[in-house]
């Protein structure tokens, strides 16, 4: 499981880097996650401290460091 974790991770990352800042809901559609699988990338990315987390009245956004 830890390995697709990973690559879920390394997905979100690349889109992030490809993007810069955007919500939760829309990274996870544009990287076909789930809800569990997402929380896990973010948990991954968080952990590892390459990922700002914002969150707004309007939602969660996140970016790279």
């Amino acid at each position: 499981m830890s390995e697709s974790i990973g690559q879920d991770a390394g997905m979100v990352w690349t889109y992030l880097r490809k993007t810069g800042t955007a919500s939760v809901t829309k990274t996870a559609r544009e990287c076909e996650l789930d809800p569990k699988r997402m929380q896990r990338a973010i948990g991954w990315l968080a952990r590892e401290d390459k990922l700002e987390i914002e969150a707004t009245p309007r939602g969660e956004w996140l970016s790279l460091k």
